[in-house]
């Protein structure tokens, strides 16, 4: 008997055209009480910074609103740029959110600072922060978690002796090495850079060390998901999403626009295969082209959760093919256990 595969969302509560961050936030709120009522395990928000059309600038104030919006589903950062951050003031209001909605809380640490180096120097005060720093920060807040800490000079209130889990994020090979090395879960960002997901993947899987909160490796992959009833529909809806990437390739934040026909009449050909690398673990269709997308990728990497981001113009949509993804899981995981 296999075991089954939580299905979990990744939302950076992005801004659509002539909309503001306050339809964001509601968007994302009534998107986190949907999903809980269709079976996903978590929902959790991405810390970026310097980006007009992100509103996730602010994650642990929305990780906040969203669990006071719902009652199960378990929610957390996707995560929080430690870099950014005092280990210290992680653990006060992430010990906080978990002493307000215990047994709910995720903490996903991220080692990149979420923007553009002069945002993110303007963000640490001028403060030099190295990729040899985050191993350090990462001891440190997991210190202020433990009751170990409950002598030291310094401590971490309420989040002394809580049991928040924490998830190493990453897009290379670092965070993997870190994560096999601590014995904690990995999470990789495959669904905006997957040039070492199955590498990072692999490397984590098969030098995982147990620890004493994770006996097995753990790892999720976050992808993209566009689907609809039809397969023309979703290839449709997914212009919105190629868009809004044209941003990174651009190097500017671009809102979520409205849908178009032809998308040669936005991008150039260079640009579309650049998109086309990016978004290689991205997954659009109908509900049965998705469902055997997603069952290959998890035979195929043998990941234990899949988390699912997706960027659609229309509200409405964008809940049909959360709903959609959550029918293809829900009987993927009948088939796995039956």
């Amino acid at each position: 008997m296999k075991d089954s595969i939580p299905y979990s969302i990744l939302d950076l509560a992005i801004l659509r055209k002539n909309a503001d961050a306050a339809d964001a936030y509601h968007r994302s709120l009534d998107l986190a009480q949907h999903a809980e009522a269709w079976g996903y395990s978590r929902f959790w928000l991405a810390e970026h910074h310097n980006m007009s059309s992100v509103g996730s600038s602010a994650p642990m104030i929305l990780m906040g609103n969203i669990a006071g919006g719902t009652s199960k589903i378990r929610v957390g950062s996707g995560g929080i740029m430690l870099p950014n951050h005092s280990p210290l003031m992680v653990a006060e209001q992430i010990g906080t959110l978990e002493t307000l909605y215990p047994g709910r809380i995720d903490l996903g640490l991220g080692r990149a600072p979420g923007t553009d180096q002069k945002t993110a120097s303007a963000l640490r005060r001028g403060r030099v922060e190295t990729v040899n720093d985050f191993p350090q920060d990462l001891e440190d807040l997991q210190l202020y978690f433990s009751l170990e800490n409950s002598r030291s000079e310094v401590r971490a209130f309420p989040a002394e002796g809580l049991e928040v889990p924490i998830y190493l994020l990453g897009s290379s090979m670092s965070s993997a090495v870190l994560a096999a090395e601590k014995g904690l879960p990995y999470v990789f960002a495959s669904h905006f850079a997957p040039t070492y997901f199955l590498q990072a993947i692999r490397y984590y899987q098969t030098n995982f060390k147990p620890s004493e909160q994770w006996k097995e490796p753990y790892a999720i992959a976050c992808v993209n998901v566009i689907a609809a009833e039809t397969d023309e529909e979703a290839n449709f809806l997914v212009t919105s999403f190629y868009q809004m990437a044209l941003g990174i390739i651009r190097g500017k934040s671009y809102p979520l626009m409205p849908p178009v026909d032809d998308m040669s009449e936005v991008w150039t050909a260079q640009e579309a295969a650049a998109i086309q690398n990016m978004m290689a673990v991205t997954f659009v269709g109908s509900k049965e082209t998705i469902a055997a997308g997603l069952e290959d990728l998890i035979k195929f990497t043998k990941v234990n959760e899949l988390m699912i981001t997706t960027n659609i113009y229309d509200h409405e949509a964008r809940l049909k093919s959360f709903e959609i993804t959550a029918e293809v899981m829900k009987e993927m995981n009948l088939d796995r256990v039956g």
